[in-house]
């Protein structure tokens, strides 16, 4: 929910976009310069108050609203609750994942065996732990950050360990579009940070593709699975080789779309 402080913060913004000074909007509403601006300085704001200097702006609540909310930070990663809370239904975790993709209402319908009551109520799910903010005509915002992850250890990541992770490696990775890499090395500490870095780019790019080709037909999509990793790492079966006081040798990296 918006605070008091949130709304009075996203008037003087409009205030400032649309050249009200204070003295102006003092005159719109009769009060003296001195008022406002010691209203604006303590953002307490009846509600009230808030109407009138909207009706200045000829704007509504509703659209102050949404603004407020978009100005909030997003989510770069859920509590451990909140895990929970998706992964306790896996149907949830589906609808979860197509918002994640930012899949339309429509689109999941089609898809998958939900009903619209059903799609609904897992909408509004989403919305109360905070994945989405759900709007009229069962449109929404995401409120997860480019960056989110789940919980390295987390209940969504264990889930898909158990159920997800055999079942995506026991392809091939030889059809069209497909490819898996592996490669092992050493490299500098410091160095690891920026590869990091890098992985990341390409999966926002990933993300940022599959947005733009929302609009082609869907006989020109194909559904792909980018899957980044990089880690301090040395093979179970070749553990028992190493030398006691040697140091871990190769780090792997992999990555792979399917």
């Amino acid at each position: 929910m918006s605070t008091t402080q949130d709304l009075v913060t996203a008037l003087k913004a409009e205030l400032k976009a649309a050249g009200i000074t204070y003295a102006e909007l003092a005159e719109h509403l009769e009060m003296s310069e001195s008022s406002i601006k010691r209203i604006f300085a303590k953002a307490d704001m009846p509600l009230s108050r808030i109407d009138d200097v909207l009706r200045v702006l000829k704007m509504d609540f509703a659209e102050l609203a949404r603004k407020v909310a978009d100005a909030q930070p997003l989510r770069r990663e859920l509590t451990l609750e909140q895990e929970k809370a998706v992964v306790a239904d896996r149907r949830l975790l589906l609808m979860a994942i197509c918002c994640m993709s930012q899949w339309t209402y429509e689109q999941v319908i089609a898809t998958y065996t939900f009903t619209e009551a059903e799609c609904v109520k897992y909408l509004t799910q989403l919305d109360r732990i905070g994945i989405i903010e759900l709007r009229p005509l069962n449109r929404y915002r995401l409120q997860l950050a480019k960056t989110f992850r789940w919980r390295p250890h987390g209940p969504v990541m264990a889930f898909f360990r158990e159920h997800v992770v055999d079942d995506y490696f026991s392809g091939g990775f030889d059809g069209e579009g497909e490819m898996l890499m592996l490669v092992h090395g050493q490299v500098g500490r410091s160095l690891a940070a920026t590869f990091i870095e890098r992985l990341q780019r390409v999966g926002q790019d990933f993300a940022q593709q599959h947005l733009a080709d929302q609009r082609l037909p869907p006989d020109q999509k194909r559904p792909y699975t980018l899957v980044v990793g990089m880690r301090s790492w040395l093979f179970a079966a070749f553990r028992d080789l190493k030398r006691d006081d040697t140091p871990l040798l190769p780090s792997m990296r992999t990555a792979e779309g399917g």
